[in-house]
């Protein structure tokens, strides 16, 4: 994984060495966990435990979080380079400490004291699991204004009851915490009066309704919210403007999914790579041939032509400066990329890539859904060249 012919020669010297680290604890520790992991159950949380304890051990625990919050402070665009080699494997994020960066930083930002208090050192130190749920089985999810899940002020409670239903829920049968979007005031499809809110789900009234697989795959569920009490300083962000919240939250999660996808491509590459030079033919190795050949080109064309893309999106963000069109660029070309290079490998191993004996199924069927999930290809390429536009007409 991450071999340097794929190239990568914006890693500064002093982030080569960790990153280098964490390529080693994914492909020692956790691939060889991946299938047990994948299964879920006691024994899947009691390797997951293990892994993370192994991490910390090491001195590799949550590198992108704020120190103040118990992380250990690596700059967004360090860590980025350290993002390819973690999230080579799904598993990688959690076990390593850094998969609650987003609901730590959207807590940290717009929590109130008592939920930072209470919530943020056990939700960095792995002690916590939390999720994030926003898309409805009856709306599309490109579409938030038409949200019909709705939170109702109890002023003789001193909260909120929240009712509705949510889907694609990710690792919400495994979270302590999920943070609901909710119409607290308005009418669909009025651009206002959306809020979010920070729901324990072990409240009364909060129930999963079933697993929903992704292409065979577990880990998203839909959620049934049945009047479930949520104390007033839960609310995140301010009453009304949860969108704010949001984007803020989806352009970071968008771009660290680019920089994850781009590991588990270049996983991809290096399977096609060892099964072109090591599987023998009656003529000679596989990778003498030409068809063979193309496939790594383009598979490798993919992967240089990429990275930029995501990193340029990196480098917006940790400027502070307008990166939607860098990050609709980012999450378009990586999530093709994850697809393409896997396919290219998975027809270079011919049966055998479709089999339980490599990972390249599972990297397929992430590559082929990250074409959906955070934003449809449609919604990122109409947003981006709608900007575009715009610009020139001024």
């Amino acid at each position: 994984m991450l071999d340097e012919t794929l190239g990568d020669p914006q890693c500064p010297s002093d982030v080569r060495e960790l990153r280098e680290r964490v390529a080693d604890f994914v492909r020692s520790r956790v691939v060889p966990c991946e299938r047990l992991l994948d299964g879920g159950g006691p024994d899947a949380a009691r390797t997951l435990h293990r892994l993370r304890q192994e991490a910390k051990d090491r001195g590799l625990w949550a590198l992108p979080l704020p120190v103040e919050l118990g992380g250990q402070g690596l700059g967004l665009r360090s860590y980025a380079h350290v993002a390819e080699a973690e999230g080579a494997s799904d598993h990688g994020p959690a076990a390593l400490g850094s998969a609650s960066l987003l609901d730590a930083l959207m807590l940290w930002r717009h929590g109130s004291p008592r939920v930072r208090e209470r919530y943020l050192a056990p939700l960095v130190a792995g002690e916590l699991r939390a999720s994030y749920a926003m898309t409805e089985p009856e709306v599309p999810g490109t579409d938030p204004f038409l949200t019909d899940t709705r939170a109702v002020e109890t002023e003789a409670e001193g909260g909120w009851r929240v009712t509705g239903g949510k889907w694609f829920v990710s690792g919400g049968d495994a979270a302590d915490l999920v943070t609901v979007l909710a119409r607290t005031d308005g009418q669909p499809p009025q651009r206002e009066g959306l809020s979010l809110l920070l729901v324990p789900a072990g409240s009364p009234g909060f129930r999963v309704v079933r697993e929903l697989p992704v292409l065979g795959a577990a880990g998203q569920v839909e959620i049934a919210l049945d009047g479930v009490a949520v104390d007033a300083d839960h609310l995140i962000g301010d009453r009304g403007k949860a969108l704010a919240v949001a984007a803020e939250r989806l352009q970071l999660g968008r771009t660290l999914r680019c920089l994850r996808w781009l590991g588990q491509a270049a996983r991809a590459f290096d399977l096609m790579r060892e099964r072109a030079v090591t599987r023998s033919r009656s003529r000679g190795p596989l990778g003498d041939l030409q068809l063979i050949q193309r496939h790594v080109f383009e598979s490798l064309l993919a992967l240089r032509t990429t990275r930029p893309l995501v990193h340029e999106a990196v480098a917006r963000l940790d400027a502070g400066a307008d990166a939607h069109v860098e990050v609709g660029l980012a999450k378009v070309a990586a999530a093709r990329t994850l697809q393409l290079v896997a396919d290219a490998a998975i027809q270079v191993h011919g049966a055998a890539g479709l089999g339980p004996d490599t990972a390249l199924p599972a990297l397929f069927r992430t590559g082929r859904a990250a074409r959906i999930l955070d934003g449809p290809d449609e919604l990122h390429i109409t947003s981006v060249a709608r900007r575009v536009l715009r610009a020139e007409q001024v």
